[in-house]
């Protein structure tokens, strides 16, 4: 199978350049990649009016760059993101993805955090398989999991994500594309589009053949667009940021709800993978570090505003034993968290 791969840069500052891939819906031979590239760049670029096209070559899968994939077992296989914030040198690669091939099709679990690595993990999974990518689920709305879903679009995947996805998007896109250059560099960003997804899913079954995922939105709980992916065989559940795992937990919907989520039984799960961290871990063990921070957080804002204490009080308190228990983030996330749950409990 051959790639198409275009030599790009940004028509603001052309010396910030790169080569992308341009993935196509079917193999293609060598032959119909050379025939058919000056076509398809053109295309492309019309869609990205801030790049300048550049040279193209046609590379087989085995150049091409590949993310680090894991197989868990029973078709599912997963990418580890460094347990770190986004910063310039992990280029926002910080979130697990996870793909799950069956024998008719495949879908990819979260996107990554910009088109270079979704291509990395684009690579990775033609390196396997050479079936359709019929689905790119969304777990929730955030950069490093969603930026590199349009890739995936147009190698002819659908892009799925709870009912409020959309929303979340669209919402906040421009104020991240201003943002999220300066936290993992703009050479990391080119030619990435944060777009909503296809469709918003309530509940909903996908057949991948020999391998079927349960799709479940949550009540707002990490943010209000959470939806997690269940595979029954396995007992393996992809929570996104319903639990993370070294990385401090971020809060971006309802301190309560999460806590709820995170109290239910959920007996059919097994083993989880979460958002962040080394995974597969074991249910419901797996999330205690999750629910315990989160329960202390929610005790010691409830105990502030109990005594009085303005909000700026309860962002500057730290609790260095809770922060000991956290490989990153927790300086930087924990006074956002305080934030987010004081404006929450006060009108409890």
């Amino acid at each position: 199978m051959f790639h198409l791969m275009l030599s790009v840069c940004l028509v603001a500052d052309p010396a910030l350049c790169a080569e992308r891939l341009l993935p196509a819906p079917e193999a293609l031979s060598e032959a119909d990649c050379r025939k058919t590239a000056a076509a398809r760049a053109a295309d492309w670029l019309s869609a990205h009016p801030e790049l300048a096209g550049g040279e193209s070559r046609c590379l087989p899968t085995r150049a091409l760059p590949q993310l680090e994939i894991k197989e868990i077992g029973g078709g599912l296989w997963v990418h580890e993101g460094q347990t770190a914030l986004p910063d310039p040198q992990n280029r926002g690669a910080i979130a697990n993805l996870g793909l799950a091939i069956g024998t008719a099709g495949i879908a990819v679990i979260d996107a990554g955090a910009s088109r270079a690595e979704a291509e990395a993990l684009y690579a990775a999974i033609r390196a396997r398989s050479d079936l359709p990518i019929r689905a790119v689920i969304l777990t929730h709305m955030h950069p490093d999991h969603t930026f590199g879903a349009d890739l995936f679009r147009e190698a002819g995947a659908e892009i799925l994500g709870a009912p409020k996805l959309a929303a979340g998007i669209e919402t906040r896109a421009d104020g991240w594309m201003e943002s999220y250059p300066a936290q993992i560099g703009a050479g990391a960003l080119l030619g990435t589009r944060p777009l909503p997804p296809d469709r918003g899913v309530a509940e909903e079954w996908l057949d991948l053949g020999g391998l079927r995922l349960h799709l479940q939105a949550v009540a707002t709980a990490h943010t209000d667009n959470d939806l997690t992916v269940f595979e029954p065989v396995s007992g393996t559940l992809f929570t996104g940021d319903l639990v993370f795992n070294g990385l401090l937990p971020t809060l971006d919907g309802s301190l309560n709800g999460w806590l709820g989520w995170l109290a239910a039984a959920h007996p059919e799960v097994r083993r989880i993978v979460p958002g962040h961290g080394p995974a597969p871990l074991p249910w419901p063990e797996g999330a205690q570090a999750t629910r315990g921070y989160l329960e202390h957080l929610r005790r010691t804002i409830r105990a502030a505003i109990a005594e009085g204490l303005p909000m700026s009080a309860a962002i500057r308190a730290r609790d260095p034993e809770e922060a000991r228990h956290w490989t990153a983030g927790y300086e930087e996330s924990h006074p956002r968290n305080a934030s987010a749950a004081y404006a929450e409990l006060e009108w409890e």
